[in-house]
């Protein structure tokens, strides 16, 4: 064989969203784009807020020496200075240049984090339904990933998590606002993973790390607010990157901040830097580390999604489907009228609609549904999804 085994196994497995969006282009290529209604992958569409075109202008007609060239693997000072005085601001601690990286994603930040903590065998926890690449993350670095399922309003379950904690155990990775539920952990709950943490830490003599990969803490409803992780825990890592919260995705830009008192932390973040430059990523984009940071407290219009939402939430209403009423992010994650999801996203796809099964995200019997698409799409599926609900 060509490439390698592992490859080939991570292939067999690799993402439901990818595998239905690829469904998707077939499918749009035999009926039409216009007659396919595709909710399988969260590609942000609300278009970037105007001050990031003029920004980005301004940033492209720069000239002088260096100005395209490397600079520090963690980044512009200057960049690093907006972020931590952004971060300090949302997270109720003061952080300082030297605690933030810019990086090549919150992809590239998960990866740089793994890389910089484990040593093969060390183990992950993550939360399921969780973003369908962690485990390939976790492995990229010789880790285990040990999936703990959420409670059954997907918040955190934590004497399920106390009983996955093992001496092993070097990190636990959180996502809020969440894909794919929409859930947003409190502080409440934050605070109290925080104390189990720190229980267990002092139980087994070693540090856990908490890595909450927050990318969607932008994009909230309802008066909802995102929770401080680092007021909940000193061993804390928080990443996040501009992908949705600027609309973004392909440009490669995100960032990881590190608990001002976290343990080690000198050699936590020279371990942070290297791994940064190590992995092949060498600094982020320097075009768009001097854009973002002049946008630090600027975000897409929220509303665009909040009134997807209202329309998506009628039409499920309308055809009898159970979930959870997302509080953030771009999602719903409803319950399958039948136990096999993969099954019943067959069913949707009779009728031209694309959904991701839950079991991609280690949630069989869900499926979810992306609403960052624009409205008609999805004020004309609701046929379909009467249809399916019909067909079972």
């Amino acid at each position: 064989m060509a490439i390698a085994r592992k490859m080939s196994g991570f292939a067999e497995k690799s993402s439901w969203i990818r595998k239905m969006f690829e469904q998707g282009t077939k499918m749009k290529a035999a009926f039409g784009a216009e007659n396919v209604f595709d909710f399988s992958l969260g590609n942000p569409d609300v278009p970037p807020p105007p001050e990031f075109e003029a920004v980005l202008r301004e940033a492209v007609a720069e000239t002088g020496p260096g100005v395209h060239g490397y600079m520090p693997n963690g980044g512009y000072p200057w960049v690093r200075e907006a972020l931590a005085a952004r971060m300090a601001a949302e997270q109720g601690v003061n952080l300082g240049q030297a605690d933030v990286l810019m990086t090549c994603g919150a992809a590239g930040a998960l990866n740089v984090v793994m890389k910089s903590l484990l040593d093969p065998g060390d183990e992950v926890i993550i939360l399921s339904p969780f973003f369908v690449e962690y485990h390939f993350y976790i492995d990229n670095h010789g880790g285990i990933a040990r999936v703990v399922p959420c409670d059954t309003e997907f918040n955190p379950d934590l004497d399920a998590i106390e009983a996955a904690i093992s001496e092993r155990t070097k990190a636990l990775i959180i996502n809020s606002p969440n894909n794919p539920t929409g859930q947003i952990y409190s502080q409440r709950a934050l605070d109290a993973l925080g104390a189990l943490l720190t229980a267990a830490g002092e139980r087994h003599g070693t540090t856990i790390y908490l890595v909450m990969d927050e990318p969607y803490r932008d994009i909230v409803f309802d008066g909802h607010a995102v929770a401080s992780t680092m007021r909940a825990y000193r061993q804390s890592i928080v990443l996040s990157s501009w992908s949705k919260s600027l609309s973004l995705a392909g440009e490669r830009i995100g960032f990881l901040g590190v608990h001002p008192d976290i343990d080690d932390k000198a050699a936590l973040l020279d371990a942070l830097t290297l791994a940064n430059r190590i992995l092949g990523f060498v600094n982020a984009p320097a075009l768009m580390q001097r854009v973002v940071a002049k946008l630090t407290n600027v975000s897409v219009d929220c509303g665009i999604y909040a009134r997807r939402r209202t329309l998506f939430r009628a039409i499920l209403d309308d055809a009898g489907f159970e979930y959870l009423d997302p509080k953030g992010a771009f999602y719903f994650f409803p319950r399958s009228p039948i136990e096999d999801d993969v099954a019943f996203c067959g069913l949707l796809q009779e009728q031209k609609i694309l959904a991701v099964p839950g079991r991609g995200f280690g949630t069989p019997g869900h499926f979810r549904l992306a609403f960052s698409v624009p409205d008609d799409v999805i004020e004309r599926s609701a046929g379909g999804f009467q249809a399916a609900m019909q067909a079972v």
